[in-house]
């Protein structure tokens, strides 16, 4: 028996509880459109997801099926078990009213997805600086391996892309659906997950 999938409207985020053992299943809807994924210990919140522990211990920057997601005490939090798109960040931390001050001067400022989070993660006592680094569900952001510099690109996701995450603890996630407009390719979409 699957969950029944829930939607997160377009420029917006969620918070709730997912149990060890249970599979979590992000999904892009209409393609093209960045999630912000952000995991903690449910029992412990200063335990948390750790873009640095992450990369280190898989050795490479292109997370996919078979990667584990780690906290910043070492101890794998998710384990990626689908992965239909294989391209997602971990470099850029969620976007926010200081990223479209910098990179957007000519458009509406927006809390964008750090600010999502923060409300959405405040019940569960997680306050605005213990917001990480996030795991960006279908962001492309390429490395060029000359200059190492980075650029921020359209999703490669298609309608109906996943990945899948399996919950290896007792965790709280925060998710959004992305608000800068060049993560999403100059539009916003809705973002579903079902949790099983």
């Amino acid at each position: 028996m699957t969950g029944a999938v829930t939607r997160i409207p377009p420029r917006s985020g969620t918070g709730f509880r997912l149990h060890a053992g249970q599979l979590l299943t992000v999904f892009d809807p209409e393609g093209q459109q960045v999630s912000d994924l952000l995991a903690y210990n449910a029992h412990d919140v200063a335990e948390v997801v750790s873009s640095g522990r992450t990369l280190d211990y898989a050795e490479t920057i292109r997370l996919t099926t078979g990667h584990a997601l780690y906290s910043n005490r070492s101890n794998v939090m998710l384990e990626i078990e689908e992965d239909t798109v294989g391209l997602h960040d971990f470099l850029l931390t969620p976007c926010s009213t200081a990223t479209f001050a910098h990179f957007y001067k000519d458009k509406p400022v927006h809390r964008g997805c750090f600010g999502n989070l923060a409300e959405v993660l405040r019940p569960f006592g997680i306050g605005e600086d213990d917001i990480p680094i996030a795991f960006n569900c279908f962001m492309n952001v390429p490395v060029d391996g000359e200059t190492g510099r980075l650029r921020v690109l359209p999703p490669t996701s298609r309608p109906g892309d996943r990945i899948a995450f399996r919950a290896k603890m007792d965790l709280i996630i925060g998710m959004t659906a992305c608000s800068a407009y060049d993560s999403n390719g100059g539009s916003f979409r809705p973002i579903d997950y079902r949790i099983d």
